[in-house]
């Protein structure tokens, strides 16, 4: 859906899609493919990541997963849906956070029979994300999982704090990887080859704005 808002005509307003949360003029809608998954991810946004609307990949990610649920704030606690999904005893939940605690994916088959498996993602930088799990109780008290990974990302836009840090949409793809490892999805080649898409073409349209902007 793209709107405008009354009274905001020039001065540099710009449309903006009220689907991805960017630009009109940089919309990354048409380069979405969205995937059907048999994990349920909830995607835990950090306010300051939800006005990053240039950059943001946490927002890809959602649109691009059918089964997911997308949050944004700091304190999760009173958050009436997140509680009903980590409280619901069909529910396997987890989050994707790096600790000493967390089990490796690599190696780990997270699956419950009879459970649907529920992964949340915290998609913010690495300080935030540390005061989310701190205040968060209720998703701070959920078993940690990561995975190992030799990839280095491709948000060349974006300085990483780390050469193993990836964003929100890489780490998503990274855990959807395993799991088909596992055959605990069965995602067609097509769909994953397409996951990353919006993200790619977000890089390319900034790297090319910045190349036209400094004349290099």
């Amino acid at each position: 859906m793209i709107g405008r808002k009354r009274g905001t005509e020039g001065a540099g307003y710009r449309e903006k899609c009220y689907r991805c949360y960017r630009p009109k003029s940089t919309c990354m809608c048409k380069h979405v493919s969205v995937t059907q998954t048999q994990t349920k991810f909830v995607i835990l946004m950090h306010f300051k990541e939800f006005k990053k609307t240039k950059n943001g990949t946490g927002m890809f990610s959602h649109l691009s997963l059918e089964n997911s649920e997308l949050f944004v704030g700091i304190d999760f606690s009173d958050y009436d849906r997140i509680n009903e999904i980590v409280e619901d005893e069909n529910n396997n939940c987890y989050i994707l956070y790096p600790s000493k605690k967390s089990q490796p994916l690599n190696t780990t088959d997270i699956s419950k029979e009879g459970k649907n498996t529920v992964i949340f993602i915290i998609d913010s930088t690495w300080a935030c994300a540390k005061k989310i799990m701190r205040v968060s109780k209720n998703i701070t008290n959920l078993p940690h999982i990561s995975f190992h990974h030799d990839k280095v990302s491709a948000f060349h836009i974006k300085e990483q704090p780390a050469d193993i840090c990836l964003s929100t949409i890489e780490s998503i793809h990274c855990v959807l990887a395993l799991l088909q490892s596992q055959e605990k999805e069965h995602i067609s080649e097509e769909k994953m080859g397409n996951f990353l898409n919006p993200f790619k073409e977000m890089v390319a349209y900034q790297m090319q704005y910045t190349k036209e902007i400094h004349g290099h």
